[in-house]
């Protein structure tokens, strides 16, 4: 056990009775019943040379208002710094003139000092001589003018002493913070799940502790591009940062989801548009060399099978169709055959069948909507889960699964076209 503080802080001041509320409360406060920290708060009119406590006088020169007298002062931070013993101290004014204060001063002040004495002005200011004599570095908390030192006191103080080891429970607590490495903080989320039809981020509620981390780096990143461009310049990345400003500008310059999205049973004048979008899909496969939906399948009398049977839908953005899925809750014979895996339940389920979005529309969301209306139609036909399957090297559906919550398998075969690759990566999702 030390006989000592971690860390130790003098506030030099004309009023005590301001910061002690704060200084000693909440976490700081605790932190100082525990013997880490020392919080002093120092009267400067204690140490004047004359009956009057007088601490300031009117300026040589002429001028508005009064300056804070070297004498006091010098006598206050004497004391001060006579009983701080063999500390490593540095002495700060608060002023306006000082050099902007930021997390990695407070990080420096932290970790190479266990003594700060900083002085509050109040006036006009104090004494240029004192400033000559004593003091170690000014601090400014911005380019604006307060009435005293106190509150900017208070801000380097709390900065400062969370950063002290045992302040916080952990250095997570303050790691990922904004500022910590020059980058603003995610995004923060707590209960309930939902808030005035608000959601949590699934990611965050799916237990993926990599996805999560993943994804609080991209929002750090997205935050500081938007709120405090001036933190990415002349910043060097590194290549997992990289590639996360480069997901970010791709995101955005993604078509955004702006007016209301309904799903409804597909018609007949659906056709021409739902066909036109199936073919965009299978443009798509073929640039990404995935071998399905390569066969001609599936072609306009699927579609129309679909139709007949109740199981096609789309789903309309301005009035207008920009997706197809089927939805059928016939047991699917394929799934009968699955390998190397098992399903979850035996239970009644639905099967997402040939679901595609236009192509405009890729990568703004709407897929993932897509899935959420088919997991909405099978629990309302009493289905407890959601089956579906694709191509072991269609990433973009397999992504989509995961996202969504499904979670892989085993595999099946499809019945295809002669030279086409029948195989299939099945995925399922409880309801």
């Amino acid at each position: 056990m030390r006989d000592v503080s971690e860390m130790r802080i003098d506030i030099l001041t004309l009023f005590p009775e301001q910061l002690a509320p704060l200084l000693h409360a909440s976490i700081l406060g605790r932190a100082e019943k525990k013997g880490i920290l020392e919080l002093n708060t120092v009267q400067i009119r204690d140490y004047t040379a004359n009956r009057q406590h007088q601490v300031d006088d009117y300026p040589y020169g002429g001028g508005w208002g009064c300056v804070m007298m070297a004498q006091p002062l010098k006598s206050c931070l004497d004391a001060v710094m006579a009983s701080a013993g063999g500390r490593r101290s540095r002495v700060i004014y608060l002023s306006p003139q000082g050099r902007p204060f930021d997390q990695q001063r407070a990080r420096e002040l932290a970790a190479e000092y266990d003594h700060l004495a900083l002085v509050c002005g109040h006036y006009e200011g104090v004494d240029e001589r004192f400033l000559e004599a004593c003091v170690d570095e000014e601090i400014s908390l911005g380019d604006f003018v307060l009435t005293g030192g106190e509150l900017a006191a208070l801000a380097v103080a709390d900065a400062v002493c969370r950063l002290v080891p045992g302040v916080l429970s952990d250095p997570a607590c303050y790691t990922g913070e904004s500022h910590w490495e020059g980058l603003l903080e995610y995004p923060q989320y707590t209960r309930p799940e939902v808030w005035e039809g608000r959601e949590v981020p699934a990611v965050l509620r799916g237990g993926n502790q990599a996805e999560i981390d993943r994804w609080r780096r991209k929002q750090m990143l997205s935050r500081t591009m938007d709120k405090r461009p001036e933190l990415m310049e002349n910043r060097t990345f590194s290549d997992g940062d990289a590639a996360l400003l480069a997901e970010i500008r791709k995101d955005r310059s993604r078509r955004k989801l702006t007016e209301p999205i309904d799903c409804r049973p597909m018609v007949e004048a659906d056709l021409e548009r739902v066909l036109l979008i199936l073919r965009q899909a299978q443009n798509y496969l073929r640039r990404h060399r995935v071998d399905q939906w390569q066969d001609g399948y599936p072609n306009e009398s699927v579609i129309r099978r679909d139709m007949e049977r109740g199981e096609a839908f789309v789903l309309t953005y301005g009035g207008a169709v920009c997706a197809y899925f089927c939805l059928s809750a016939q047991p699917e014979p394929v799934y009968a055959g699955l390998t190397d895996g098992k399903w979850r339940t035996e239970g009644p389920y639905c099967v997402l069948h040939r679901n595609a979005v236009e192509a405009s529309f890729r990568g703004s969301g709407l897929a993932d909507r897509l899935v959420a209306e088919a997991e909405k139609l099978t629990a309302e036909q009493g289905g407890r889960a959601l089956r579906a399957d694709t191509h072991r090297h269609n990433e973009a559906m397999k992504k989509l699964m995961k996202r969504c919550g499904f979670t892989y398998r085993g595999n099946v075969v499809w019945p295809v076209g002669e030279g086409h690759d029948p195989r299939r990566q099945a995925f399922e999702k409880l309801l």
